[in-house]
C-alpha cells in the first residue's frame, strides 16, 4: 500500500470535536443552570403590580383625558345655550315687551323681575299672570283685535293697568307683613266653597273649570291664586282701619242693648239708599243674586226671622245683617254698612317711605 497523508483527516476529527464542544456547552444552558426564581414577598408581588398597571396606564391615559375633555366641552356649551337664552329673554322682556305664551313659561321658571318696592321685587311672571288675564277675557268674550290700532291703544291701557295691579299686591304683603296678617288655605277654600254654593262658578266640577277657563283662561289654582290675594287684601285692610272697625263694633253693641236695628241703620249705615229705609235692600234676595255680596248673602240665608249677625268682613265694607222673613229660596233682609277707607290712602302712604322701581317702559 503506497503512503497516505494525514493532515486532512485531523483536521476533520478537530472539527468534530469543536461541533460536540459547542453542543456540551448549548446543553450546559438548561433551566437548572438558569438564573434561580425570586422568592415570592410583599416586595416583589408590589414591583408585579406596578408593572401590570404600568402596561394599563398607557390605555386608560387617554381615556381619562377624553372624558375630561368631554365634560369641559359639554359645559362650556352649556353655558353658552344658558347665555344666549338669558340674553334672549332679557331682551324680549325687557326691550321688546314680549308677552307671548312662551315668554310667559320662561318667567315661571326663571325669576325676572319687572319692578322692586322697598326690598322686595316684583316677579315678571306675576305681572304676566295679571295681563293674560285681560287680554283672554277680552279676545274671547269681547272679541277685541288686539292686532287693530284700537285693540293696541286698548292693550297698553291693560299693561298699565296690570303692572299697576302687582306694584299695589306687593305693597298689599308688606303691609300683611306689618300687620302680623295672612290667608290660611282653609280660607281660600272656604271663600270658594261659598261663591259655587250660590251657583255663582257653576254648579259642577266640570261647569266651575269650564267657567274659569272660558272667562279667564285660569285654572282652579289660577283661580285659588287669585282669591288668596283678594282675601289678604280684605284682611290687611281691616286691621289698618281701625276707625271704621269701631264704628261698627259701637254700633253692634247698641244692637245688643236692644236698639231697634233701623234705628240704628239710620245712625250709623254709610249705605245712602237703604239708610233711609232703616237698612231694608227693599226687594228679595235669592242664593245667587250677584248684586249681593257672597259673604252678605251666606248671612243671610243662615240666619232665622228675627236674628241679627255679628260684623262681617264683605271685603270693601263692613256690615251687619238682619234676616226679616224667608219665602222658599228667597229671603227679605236688612244691613247696615261701614264703609272702609280706600286702600290706596295706605299704600300710597307706604309708596312715600320705599318707592317703587320699575324695570319695563309699557309700549
Amino acid at each position: 500500500m503506497g503512503w497516505k497523508p494525514t493532515w486532512p483527516t485531523n483536521m476533520l476529527k478537530k472539527r468534530d470535536m469543536k461541533k460536540r464542544i459547542k453542543k456540551l456547552m448549548r446543553r450546559d444552558k438548561s433551566p437548572a443552570s438558569a438564573k434561580a426564581p425570586r422568592p415570592i414577598t410583599n416586595e416583589t408581588v408590589a414591583e408585579h403590580r406596578e408593572e401590570v398597571l404600568g402596561s394599563a396606564r398607557k390605555y386608560i391615559y387617554p381615556l381619562q383625558h377624553s372624558k375630561h375633555r368631554i365634560v369641559l366641552i359639554s359645559t362650556a356649551l352649556i353655558i353658552a345655550a344658558a347665555v344666549i337664552f338669558l340674553s334672549y329673554s332679557v331682551a324680549a322682556l325687557y326691550r321688546f315687551d314680549n308677552t307671548s305664551n312662551f315668554m310667559y313659561r320662561v318667567t315661571q321658571v326663571v325669576p325676572f323681575p319687572v319692578a322692586k318696592t322697598g326690598s322686595r321685587f316684583v316677579s315678571y311672571e306675576n305681572y304676566l299672570f295679571e295681563l293674560r288675564h285681560y287680554i283672554y277675557f277680552y279676545e274671547n268674550q269681547q272679541k277685541l283685535d288686539f292686532n287693530s290700532a284700537a285693540g293696541q291703544e286698548q292693550l297698553r291701557e291693560y299693561k298699565k293697568r296690570a303692572l299697576q295691579k302687582v306694584v299695589n299686591d306687593a305693597y298689599v304683603k308688606e303691609l300683611a307683613k306689618q300687620n302680623n296678617v295672612s290667608v290660611s288655605n282653609q280660607e281660600v277654600e272656604d271663600q270658594i266653597t261659598l261663591l259655587r254654593r250660590q251657583n255663582r262658578l257653576g254648579g259642577s266640577e266640570q261647569a266651575y273649570e269650564d267657567a274659569l277657563k272660558q272667562n279667564f283662561g285660569w285654572t282652579v289654582d289660577d283661580f285659588r291664586r287669585v282669591i288668596r290675594q283678594r282675601l289678604l287684601e280684605q284682611k290687611v285692610l281691616a286691621a289698618i282701619d281701625t276707625e271704621t272697625q269701631a264704628r261698627a263694633e259701637k254700633a253692634l253693641a247698641l244692637l245688643a242693648q236692644g236698639k231697634k236695628f233701623e234705628d240704628v241703620a239710620k245712625q250709623y249705615s254709610e249705605d245712602e239708599v237703604s239708610k233711609a229705609r232703616g237698612g231694608t235692600f227693599g226687594f228679595p234676595i235669592d242664593r245667587a243674586n250677584r248684586d249681593i255680596n257672597a259673604q252678605t248673602t251666606d248671612a243671610l240665608f243662615r240666619l232665622k226671622p228675627g236674628e241679627t249677625s255679628g260684623i262681617i268682613n264683605t271685603g270693601y265694607s263692613l256690615e251687619i245683617v238682619k234676616t226679616i222673613s224667608k219665602n222658599d229660596d228667597k229671603v227679605e233682609g236688612a244691613h247696615i254698612v261701614f264703609n272702609f277707607k280706600n286702600l290706596e290712602n295706605y299704600l300710597n302712604d307706604l309708596k312715600e317711605k320705599q318707592a317703587a322701581r320699575v324695570y319695563i317702559t309699557v309700549k
